[in-house]
C-alpha cells in the first residue's frame, strides 16, 4: 500500500502549511512548473519524489526530471506529464500513448484546475491535483492525497491551502 501526495505548479512558492499534508504519505509526486531545484530537494528531503518538468522550468529541473514518467505503483501503471489536457481534450503527443498503450491512472497539471475524472473511453482516472503555488487564475491552492493498494486507488482527498 502506497500513500500518495500529489501537487502540481508551485511555480517557485513552497509554504510550510503543505508540509504536515505529506507525514502520511509514502512518496510525493509533482505534476509539473516546479520553479526551481530547492523546491524539489525541500520534497524530495520530506519522501521518496517523482517529478516531471513543466513549461516555466528551465535548465536544471529539465536536467533533474523527465517531461514524461510511466511507472508502476503497487499494480497500477501510472502516467504522468505537465501538459496533458483532460478527456476529449488531449493534447496529441498524449493521445498516441492512449491509443496504443493507455495507463490506469494519468497525472497531469498545467491548467491549475483541480481535476479527477473516469476517461470511459481509455478506461483510466485522470488526475489534475490544481495548483499549490501563488502564479496562475486559480484563487484557491489546492493539493491531493490518495492511496495505492495493489490495483485499487481509494481514499482521495483534495486538500484545499487556502487563498492564493
Amino acid at each position: 500500500m502506497v500513500r500518495v501526495g500529489l501537487l502540481s505548479d508551485t511555480h517557485n512558492h513552497l509554504e510550510k502549511s503543505i508540509f504536515p499534508y505529506f507525514e502520511q504519505c509514502d512518496e510525493i509526486w509533482h505534476a509539473g512548473d516546479i520553479g526551481t531545484l530547492k523546491i524539489a530537494d525541500q520534497l524530495s528531503k520530506l519522501k521518496p519524489f517523482r517529478a516531471v518538468y513543466g513549461n516555466i522550468d528551465g535548465a536544471e529541473i529539465r536536467t533533474a526530471y523527465p517531461k514524461v514518467q510511466r511507472f508502476k505503483c503497487e499494480e497500477v501503471d501510472v502516467l504522468m506529464t505537465h501538459i496533458g489536457g483532460y478527456p476529449e481534450r488531449y493534447n496529441a503527443e498524449v493521445k498516441t500513448v492512449f491509443a496504443s498503450n493507455p495507463p490506469q491512472l494519468f497525472v497531469c497539471g498545467h491548467s491549475h484546475i483541480l481535476k479527477v475524472m473516469f476517461d470511459k473511453k481509455y478506461n483510466f482516472l485522470h488526475i489534475n491535483p490544481g495548483a499549490a503555488g501563488l502564479e496562475g487564475f486559480h484563487k484557491i491552492k489546492t493539493l491531493v492525497r490518495f492511496t495505492i493498494e495493489k490495483s485499487i486507488l481509494k481514499d482521495l482527498e483534495v486538500i484545499e491551502l487556502g487563498f492564493r
